[in-house]
């Protein structure tokens, strides 16, 4: 199998920013008006010295100090004219009312912007409100993500919290070159669709050494998505880590290159997942590496469905389009809440080809064996598999 691998090129484009900024321009939002006592709405303040940092000749810090600043819905806008750095010591928070949003889709949205680093703080988003209105069946709005990255390039995001996000917490879409790590995203078991960090469109991500517990994905891949390399993640509560769903349109793009290794998942729903609508695609999933990963008390381990279709509704042949192929699950041990701990359920029309198992052991509750299942599947099987494999040779 080809190994899936970020290019060197990332690294050498992110060493850049990875600076303290210390000679840098620094614009603090109180300067402009901004107030630490999250009551004031600080929104305007905020675009304030954001222009002028952006505005800056000089290397720029923007600097969001201690305190709590209220902020609604704002769009940081680029690009700017120097490698710029947004500092937060404090806490940002969301408008209590959900409604406040209407139906603008962002929180918090970077757009165009390059060179950039997003640097510590707390982003609260306060959704307890907006999640009682999905589940009472009200008309509510479609609610907001709340850290998003469109058309950004070479951007660094560490040290960052979020918390009750409306829906997700953090979208990269239409980006290169972005390094996030060290961050937290956070939200309870029960809260609907809160995704941790979805991507889709960009190329030459990672997502290293992070924490994610939340109601939804912790990590979600949507269609072109290239060379991304998540690692040392923590997943749990959650429905774990997602390529997909995909095949929702006709013509989509692919997802290749894709690394996940030394991870936890931890109670949650799924552990690695490749989901797509059982319906025309032209759409694919190649070389993807699933690797030294550690299971515990998660219900779906390691699983592919491609016939996905909820209500029967819109999947007019039942077969998927999505050609997943490449594909290795390497070193994976655990234990399953459920007794099927793999299913490998693949398109009736496209199989799944070069799928690879190696060095799996999964077991049931108190090392009770595990089964698996397979639909499709055709791979290889390497090492000590448990539950036994079913792929077919």
């Amino acid at each position: 199998m080809k190994k899936s691998t970020i290019k060197p090129l990332l690294f050498t484009l992110l060493t850049f920013i990875d600076v303290s900024n210390g000679a840098s321009n620094v614009f603090n939002v109180v300067s402009f008006g901004a107030k630490p006592d999250g009551v004031t709405d600080s929104t305007a303040a905020f675009l304030k010295a954001w222009q002028a940092a952006c505005d800056s000749a000089a290397s720029a810090t923007m600097m969001v100090p201690s305190g709590t600043f209220l902020v609604k819905a704002i769009t940081f806008g680029g690009p700017c004219k120097s490698e710029l750095k947004f500092q937060v010591e404090g806490t940002v928070v969301a408008p209590a009312d959900y409604r406040a949003f209407r139906n603008s889709g962002y929180w918090i949205l970077f757009k165009k912007v390059s060179k950039f680093s997003l640097v510590g703080g707390t982003f609260d988003a306060r959704g307890n409100g907006f999640w009682a209105c999905r589940r009472s069946g009200q008309s509510c709005p479609p609610g907001v993500r709340s850290i998003s990255f469109s058309s950004a390039n070479d951007v660094i995001i560490s040290r960052v919290k979020s918390m009750n996000s409306q829906i997700t917490h953090m979208t990269l879409n239409g980006c290169t070159n972005v390094a996030v790590r060290n961050i937290k995203l956070v939200a309870p078991r029960n809260s609907p669709n809160t995704d941790g960090l979805d991507v889709q469109l960009s190329t030459g991500v990672t997502f290293t050494g992070s924490t994610v517990q939340t109601g939804d994905d912790c990590v979600a891949i949507g269609p072109g998505t290239r060379n991304f390399l998540i690692s040392k993640l923590t997943c749990g509560p959650g429905h774990g880590v997602s390529i997909g769903s995909l095949a929702k349109e006709l013509n989509e793009d692919g997802v290749e290159n894709v690394t996940l290794s030394s991870s936890v998942f931890t109670g949650t729903q799924n552990g690695v997942r490749i989901k797509s609508w059982a319906r025309p695609s032209t759409g694919f999933v190649k070389n993807i590496l699933f690797q030294d990963l550690i299971m515990k008390n998660v219900q779906n381990p390691i699983i592919i469905d491609q016939n996905y279709c909820p209500d029967h509704q819109g999947c007019p042949t039942e077969h998927s389009g999505v050609k997943i192929s490449e594909v290795a699950y390497k070193n994976i041990q655990g234990t399953s809440a459920t007794k099927q701990a793999m299913k490998l359920v693949c398109s009736k029309s496209n199989p799944c080809t070069g799928i690879t198992l190696q060095d799996i052991k999964l077991t049931y509750k108190k090392g009770t064996p595990a089964t698996s299942y397979c639909f499709n599947a055709v791979g290889t099987s390497l090492g000590v598999i448990q539950p036994t494999s079913c792929l077919n040779q």
